[in-house]
């Protein structure tokens, strides 16, 4: 996407609270109509950058324009955002109606079209009939569906989502992720999602900014993110990774050769590998990439090792895995198709296990 294709641009921008750099020097496109997410664990940034969003926090330096027009001079109040927070914030004296139709004041509507209006609202959050219901009849989901349509209602051009679903069980926030992004379809909005969630971010954006240090170090589709980290800490930070130091030993047009610690001489695609003959790197491999099996198998790379300990989890089993040459244990992830952990019973803890990838499941990074 080019800066000119964007609906919201944020250009070099930073935020310091006293000498502390909370955002440094962030550029972002985000697109209309998209569905894109702040990702990153606490401290990251990614709230301060959503707070000047909003308004609720002056850049230091740099701007944000929305729409093609710049933020800094426009208050809070006037902007083309509202805000959807994780305590829901809605009006424990209201009923639900009022409690949607309370940005609508300002507008001096009359009552019935605000109703109206309101009634609309609630089919699409899929609470029709509940307008009279005090605050404390309702559930946890229903009462963020709530805060949902309070701040939609108001038709704004981008809605800001400061984790939302925190506050809910495992369950309901499953549910509810799909629900939002079905609504986010509907309505046709820019949202912009604020998560520490990985799952959640991949789950529900289109694209998504991992932040850390209050720098984004990549954007990207889940996808990308997912298959094609492009640092260590992304890597390490969506999904679970297992890295193997290593050194390039040749690089050629169709395929590379890497010595690594512990899974030996491995051979990767050439066109994925940009660094020269003798460079240190970092190979990633994600547990679900490696196949386990009592035996070695035909035609893959692969390397003998010991099961130290495996998990059955219902639909996926867990495998630890030590090999010759590194210390730390490979982590491998298989679905199980037939009862029992995968490898069935002629491998217990200590016994003899192969590992094998694909040549492509590699991700060669930089050294950090």
């Amino acid at each position: 996407m080019t800066t000119s294709d964007a609906f919201i641009s944020i250009r070099e921008v930073s935020k310091y609270f006293g000498t502390f750099k909370a955002i440094d020097t962030v550029s972002l496109d985000i697109a209309g109509g998209e569905f894109f997410s702040l990702l990153g664990a606490s401290g990251s940034g990614k709230t301060t950058l959503l707070r000047m969003l909003a308004g609720f926090e002056p850049t230091t330096q740099g701007e944000i324009h929305i729409d093609g027009m710049p933020m800094s001079p426009v208050p809070p109040h006037q902007r083309p955002v509202n805000m959807v927070f994780q305590s829901y914030a809605i009006f424990p004296h209201l009923n639900v109606r009022d409690n949607i139709a309370y940005g609508l004041r300002k507008a001096k509507l009359p009552r019935e079209q605000r109703y109206a209006m309101v009634d609309r609202m609630l089919e699409l959050i899929k609470l029709p009939g509940y307008g009279l219901r005090r605050a404390n009849e309702l559930s946890g989901g229903q009462r963020q569906r709530v805060a949902l349509a309070r701040a939609l209602i108001l038709r704004p051009k981008v809605l800001l989502l400061d984790e939302p679903l925190g506050a809910l069980d495992k369950q309901l926030r499953e549910q509810m992720q799909l629900e939002l992004r079905a609504l986010q379809r509907k309505v046709g909005i820019t949202f912009v999602f604020v998560t520490h969630d990985q799952e959640e971010a991949l789950t529900l954006s289109d694209r998504i900014a991992v932040m850390e240090g209050g720098r984004i170090l990549q954007v990207d589709t889940p996808g990308g993110l997912y298959e094609a980290p492009r640092s260590r800490a992304v890597a390490s930070f969506i999904g679970s990774m297992n890295f193997f130091a290593g050194q390039v030993r040749r690089n050629g047009a169709h395929d590379a050769a890497i010595e690594t610690e512990g899974l030996g001489t491995i051979t990767v695609p050439g066109d994925s590998l940009r660094h020269a003959d003798g460079a240190a790197v970092q190979v990633a491999l994600r547990p679900e990439k490696f196949t386990v099996s009592p035996t070695r198998p035909d035609g893959r790379q692969a390397v003998e090792g010991q099961l130290l300990n495996a998990a059955y989890l219902g639909e996926r089993s867990h495998f630890y895995i030590t090999i010759p040459g590194r210390n730390d244990p490979v982590a491998v992830s298989a679905q199980n198709r037939s009862r029992g952990s995968g490898l069935g019973p002629a491998v217990e803890a200590g016994g003899t296990v192969w590992l094998s990838w694909q040549d492509d499941a590699c991700v060669v990074l930089d050294p950090e």
